[in-house]
């Protein structure tokens, strides 16, 4: 099995259980979306509090052992997100690579989005 795709089977196993055992039958997609992309955003918030981004407070070493359980987090209501919109880890995959060659593409000069190339950057 693909581990991206085992990974969601067992996001979307958590997901139901979570539903079943605090009855959760009732929030809507819309609800769903906003709610987790708020859990998101406080766990960006916590991976913050690891990397020193406070300029104004003395630096404390990083545990990097804490950035990655945060970016484990924020994995989970990620793939979360995407189950609930009925995107698969097929999907996710391809929609990646898609919005990577693009991305190259900007850098290149070779998108039709104008305002990312490289290029553009250095004639002004």
């Amino acid at each position: 099995m693909d581990r991206l795709q085992e990974l969601f089977d067992m996001q979307r196993k958590f997901d139901l259980e979570v539903v079943e055992k605090r009855n959760l039958h009732n929030i809507t997609p819309d609800e769903w979306m906003q709610k987790e992309t708020l859990a998101m955003i406080s766990e960006l918030s916590e991976l913050l509090d690891e990397v020193n981004f406070k300029w104004w407070k003395n630096p404390k070493t990083v545990d990097y052992q804490r950035v990655k359980e945060e970016l484990i987090d924020i994995f989970h209501f990620f793939m979360s997100m995407c189950l609930k919109i009925g995107m698969d880890a097929d999907e996710v995959y391809q929609r990646y690579i898609e919005k990577n060659k693009e991305n190259f593409k900007r850098q290149q000069g070779l998108s039709q989005k104008r305002g990312y190339a490289v290029s553009e950057l250095n004639k002004e």
